[in-house]
């Protein structure tokens, strides 16, 4: 038999097994895992990885708000994103969908999936934002996850949120009877609020003064409340990009309890701390929440070893580094978010395998089989195995290279790592059978990227 492409002599690793062996894949799946296998094509990848295709969920590629002259959004779009996605060996993404003021749930995401269609180079899942509770909105929250829509995301920074919490709880109750995991984001807008009117006061408004807007008792109360809101409405939540030792606390607690609780953490707060806003050039590093102190990065980490923390997404929501150190810039108003897609994986493997902070099977379960299974993908994605999408990324783990934003495909120009060097990256990314990354030359044609329709979410 011969096959259409064939990846020879690589160690194929997923989170649970490691094998010297080839991948065989006909049309878009994989077929047979073996020896001495033939293909119309074959890939040489003799003192490599051939891994899963990597599965970030959380990014942000289309606009939070209706674009209108004079109002900044991020940079990236569907096109350029999944473009970075797929040189930094990520093929499946999942993009936040804003519901825009007077929109429906099923509006926003027809929206996006209108862009995606066109412009789309990677797979990719959409998660609607729940901004406007209404009867109307949660009643189509067993449609939209019957369809495959199986996720919901809510803000508890929103200056709203408090005021209309018993109809977030109940779209948390109805997005758990379906099956659906409730994304959440933990800062509790009334401490934020109150933090950023007493630095108004003492007239510290410099950007560097910005991690005092969202200090770590925002996150840690928010958590606390989401974890109860879980517990309250039987919906298994999901923490995105959790960055303290405090809330990471309160996680591990309700998870030793039983609680369905998971945790996302995102690559700022894996290598970065609080004194880069020191520098002059401090507000390119804006996230929300804020960069923290060298004990949460080391919590963190730990918590990637033992199992704590189920994922690492980028939340990828890119500016230009002229958009970010505008100088009209305050400590309440700089823009949050960097460009994370392409560094996402080389980062995590070089900073935890090479150095030893994690294994290459926990290297595979965060950036692909967590999430898979979580996001209700798998085994279609986030594993390597006879009847899976063949999604594979061949890894060379010696590679050695400098991070220069410039060079690479977001439409950020620079990155928050510029100059770091790094050891590992994927020379060859394979998206549902096909070549779309060689070499570092992404080659996939716009519009290529597919919508993936997901199951329930699966409990870890």
């Amino acid at each position: 038999m011969t096959l259409d492409l064939v990846v020879k002599g690589g160690t194929v690793v997923t989170a649970g097994t490691q094998a010297d062996c080839d991948v065989g894949v006909a049309g878009e799946t994989v077929v047979v895992l073996g020896r001495d296998l033939r293909g119309w094509r074959e890939i040489d990848a003799r003192g490599r990885y051939v891994l899963p295709g990597g599965v970030d969920v959380h990014v942000h590629l289309s606009p939070p708000v209706e674009p209108k002259p004079g109002v900044e959004v991020w940079c990236d779009d569907f096109y350029s994103g999944t473009l970075a996605a797929l040189a930094g060996g990520v093929t499946t993404v999942g993009n936040m969908t804003f519901q825009r003021e007077g929109e429906t749930l099923r509006g926003a995401l027809e929206r996006d999936l209108a862009a995606a269609r066109r412009d789309a180079v990677a797979d990719y899942i959409l998660h609607p934002v729940l901004m406007h509770p209404t009867d109307a909105a949660l009643a189509e929250i067993p449609a939209l996850a019957a369809e495959g829509h199986t996720s919901l995301k809510i803000f508890m920074v929103l200056d709203g949120f408090d005021g209309q919490v018993d109809a977030y709880l109940d779209a948390m109750r109805a997005a758990g009877r379906a099956g659906m995991l409730t994304l959440v984001h933990c800062e509790d807008g009334a401490v934020v609020r109150c933090a950023c009117r007493e630095l108004l006061a003492q007239a510290r408004t410099a950007t560097r003064w910005y991690p005092e807007t969202r200090p770590v008792v925002s996150e840690a109360v928010a958590v606390e409340r989401a974890i109860a809101f879980g517990e309250a409405t039987g919906a298994p939540i999901y923490v995105v990009h959790l960055s303290s030792a405090e809330a990471l606390e309160r996680c591990r607690r309700a998870r030793a309890a039983g609680r369905a609780v998971y945790v996302e953490t995102r690559p700022l707060y894996l290598y970065l701390t609080r004194e880069r806003f020191d520098e002059p050039d401090g507000a390119k590093y804006t996230g929300a929440p804020p960069l923290r102190e060298h004990t949460d990065v080391q919590a963190i980490w730990h918590g990637l070893r033992a199992g704590e923390v189920q994922s690492v997404c980028s939340d990828h929501a890119p500016w230009t580094l002229a958009q970010k150190l505008d100088p009209a810039l305050t400590a309440t108003t700089t823009r949050q978010g960097v460009a994370d897609l392409e560094t996402l994986m080389p980062m995590l493997f070089s900073e935890g395998v090479v150095r030893g902070r994690i294994s290459l099977a926990r290297f595979v379960e965060l950036t692909t089989t967590n999430v898979a299974r979580l996001f209700g993908l798998y085994p279609t994605k986030g594993t390597i195995a006879v009847g899976s999408d063949a999604d594979l990324v061949v890894w060379d783990p010696q590679a050695r290279w400098t991070v220069r934003g410039a060079s690479m495909h977001s439409r950020a120009g620079y990155s928050v790592y510029e100059g770091w060097e790094v050891q590992g990256r994927p020379v060859v990314t394979i998206s549902r059978g096909q070549v779309v990354m060689e070499g570092g030359a992404v080659t996939a044609a716009r519009g290529r990227g597919r919508w993936v329709r997901r199951g329930p979410t699966e409990r870890l």
